[in-house]
């Protein structure tokens, strides 16, 4: 086993460890199904506890690690995020949106249980993130953890997520160029991301600077991973990814991958990964798995 083969090995086993850690501690912190309101909290779980990569808590893990932020303080942060992104993928399966009957290999939230309990469920996971955020344990400072959900509203709201997800539904029926397209996946899909990079010198009280680094390295990861989700629309199966495939096509949006081609769209996603790892090398073993990370997406399959 070669050198990149031992580091994606050693990636793969903490990708996993994370998501186990983050799941765990999403079990704790979510409400058990009690009361009247039980089934809109089983609907929370259900979502949010159904697996899945874990990428963007695994980010702010390995962010926090290069601070020295104390585990509880990170899982918190961690947890926050992942019911953030989850809410957003409950809410975009909705019939209104993209209207999928599949997500992480099960039925969609609003097909096990009822658009409006879906609606609801998305909204609470969204509630329960800022409620986990803004609490004592996630850091002693209440300016830190002000600012985190600053960023985290800023990240999640019309200029960074819902806003992407606004020009995504617009997509259809405009003639979006490269730069369109680019600034759609900043927002939609990138914009988590870079939270995700820069809570860990928020935690870490790390300054501005180190902010900066993290957030060009997270812009760049952004569109690795958008660029290999797109080839997977194309090229992948529903078996593989555990969600429908060919829906870009199917509804006339414009990629990265429509507009360059296959080839060429690798191409670029590996150009974008190296250069992000090159972002973090300043950071020197600390940052071995985020700089291995960018480049084990290009060969994902989910």
């Amino acid at each position: 086993m070669n050198q990149t083969e031992t580091e994606f090995a050693g990636l793969a086993a903490a990708l996993t460890n994370a998501g186990k850690d983050v799941e765990a501690a999403l079990d704790r912190w979510l409400p058990a199904p009690a009361g009247l309101q039980g089934r809109v909290q089983e609907a929370m779980r259900y979502a949010v506890l159904a697996g899945g990569k874990r990428l963007r808590p695994f980010l702010l893990m390995q962010s926090a690690a290069l601070f020295g932020v104390p585990s509880e303080r990170t899982l918190r942060a961690a947890a926050a995020i992942e019911a953030v992104h989850t809410y957003s993928l409950v809410h975009d399966d909705l019939p209104c949106m993209d209207d999928d009957d599949l997500r992480r290999g099960q039925p969609t939230a609003h097909r096990a249980f009822d658009e409006a309990t879906a609606v609801l469920a998305g909204d609470a996971l969204l509630t329960i993130a800022f409620e986990i955020l803004a609490g004592a344990e996630t850091h002693p400072l209440g300016d830190v953890r002000a600012k985190l959900v600053s960023e985290l509203a800023g990240a999640g709201g019309t200029l960074g997520m819902i806003g992407g997800q606004m020009i995504d539904i617009e997509a259809p029926v405009h003639a979006f160029g490269v730069d369109e397209v680019i600034q759609l996946q900043r927002l939609k899909t990138g914009a988590l991301f870079e939270f995700c990079c820069v809570a860990g010198p928020i935690l870490g009280e790390a300054g501005a600077e180190h902010e900066r680094r993290l957030r060009d390295y997270a812009r760049d990861f952004g569109l690795v991973f958008q660029i290999t989700d797109d080839l997977l629309d194309v090229l992948s199966t529903t078996e593989k990814t555990g969600k429908a495939v060919g829906k870009d096509a199917e509804q006339g949006k414009a990629t990265l991958v429509s507009w360059r081609g296959v080839d060429a769209a690798r191409a670029q996603a590996k150009e974008l990964a190296l250069r992000a790892a090159d972002t973090v090398a300043s950071y020197g073993s600390g940052a071995t798995l985020l700089q291995a990370l960018p480049l084990y997406l290009l060969n994902r399959e989910n």
